[in-house]
């Protein structure tokens, strides 16, 4: 139950137990060719999407690395620890970060942006970062008024989302919502192992690398689309989480991505009947303030002063065989975090709910009575659809 690594069906387990096969012969050709299309689907994307053997860092460092110039300028809306993350990232690249501030509890205000953006007479920003789903402060922004935002201001940044968190498990749409760079990884809600960071580019985006002139090759998307095959991945294949993710792209297409979006609606409703729940002993709290944009893929629960997070954390994991995540940054020692994203189903999240329950009682948390039974009713209530068993 943390938001990444999530659990891994036997599944995709079972694509990954084989021996390695030549990455330049007729077979890896043929299904990594496959698997370069089919990707695109996720992203509800016609554009490329580059593979890298790196986690979501290597992600973010791709999309800036290709796009921008020492120098260069860019707009982040704050909305956590990981829009932090890519701020001091892009920093070390030598780009200029502009932030627009944010109490880590409330989603990006596309008004702010706008502001902004027209305040940029000079046309120094080349692009904005978008966290879409921030996993420390669990809160999901609107990608399509961000980008209404920055249509609204006639500027022509580029526009970047990192939907490392939300892929698979909340809609979105790259191309119908006027995205230029999408940023993801492997181990959240494509339910594959650590270790695949994925870019998806629109040609504007590619048109601006042309231009750029931050020192790349690993990362460099213009290398990769050309020669050999091997050069899409810059050498040697990292081959058994190619098997990996080609074997989750069929099993969310089995699923179909809307099914995976309203399964992962569906456990998070249960999931905030129980904190809201809780929340009625006073002691803790939801982080995400307003319940539109507490995202489906985490929780975070801010708990009280004087009490160590990690007491739960630890009780849950050595007694109870259930992990949960505790607060990252500002929220480290303040808040724990429910994941409940990817290979998961409805005894899996009751269970979970359960340990932390039995958890906060042990410790002597304040918490109000009947969680259980209000994220049995919310599941109960949801649209009947077809629960996928966890592989």
């Amino acid at each position: 139950m943390v938001p990444g690594p999530t659990p891994v069906p036997e599944r995709i387990l079972a694509a990954m137990h084989r021996q390695p096969i030549d990455f330049s012969g007729p077979e890896f050709v043929a299904l990594s060719d496959r698997l370069f299309q089919d990707v695109r689907a996720l992203f509800e994307t016609t554009h490329p999407v580059f593979l890298y053997a790196a986690n979501g860092h290597g992600a973010w460092e791709a999309a800036l690395a290709n796009t921008l110039s020492p120098g260069d300028a860019v707009l982040i809306p704050e909305v956590g620890q990981f829009s932090e993350g890519w701020r001091v990232l892009a920093e070390a690249l030598g780009v200029r970060c502009r932030t627009i501030p944010n109490d880590w509890r409330t989603p990006i205000d596309p008004a702010a942006v706008e502001a902004a953006l027209k305040a940029d007479a000079m046309g120094e920003i080349k692009a904005v970062l978008m966290v879409h789903t921030d996993t420390a402060a669990s809160v999901t922004s609107d990608v399509q008024a961000v980008r209404a935002a920055i249509d609204a201001a006639g500027h022509d940044a580029l526009f970047m989302v990192d939907v490392i968190a939300s892929l698979g498990t909340t809609e979105y749409r790259m191309d119908a919502w006027g995205v230029d760079v999408t940023v993801a990884a492997s181990q959240k809600g494509l339910m594959t192992p650590p270790g695949l960071a994925l870019v998806a580019a629109n040609d504007k985006a590619q048109a601006a690398a042309a231009a750029a002139s931050t020192p790349r090759r690993y990362w460099d998307w213009a290398e990769r689309l050309s020669g050999p095959h091997y050069k899409r991945f810059c050498g040697t294949a990292p081959e058994h989480l190619i098997f990996a993710l080609d074997e989750a792209v069929r099993m969310l297409a089995e699923e179909t991505l809307a099914g995976a979006v309203a399964r992962h609606r569906r456990l998070a409703e249960a999931v905030r009947a129980a904190v809201a729940v809780w929340a009625e002993g006073g002691a803790l709290a939801f982080n995400a303030l307003r319940p539109e944009s507490r995202a489906d893929s985490v929780t975070t629960v801010l708990v009280p002063d004087g009490f160590d997070p990690e007491s739960l954390r630890g009780l849950a994991r050595e007694r109870y065989g259930v992990s949960v995540s505790g607060g990252l940054g500002r929220m480290e020692g303040k808040a724990f975090r429910i994941g409940h994203m990817g290979d998961i189903n409805e005894p899996m999240v009751l269970g979970g709910l359960a340990v932390i329950d039995l958890g906060l009682k042990r410790l002597g948390v304040p918490i109000g009575a009947g969680a259980l039974e209000a994220a049995v009713a919310s599941l109960a209530a949801a649209p009947e659809t077809l629960a996928r068993a966890a592989e």
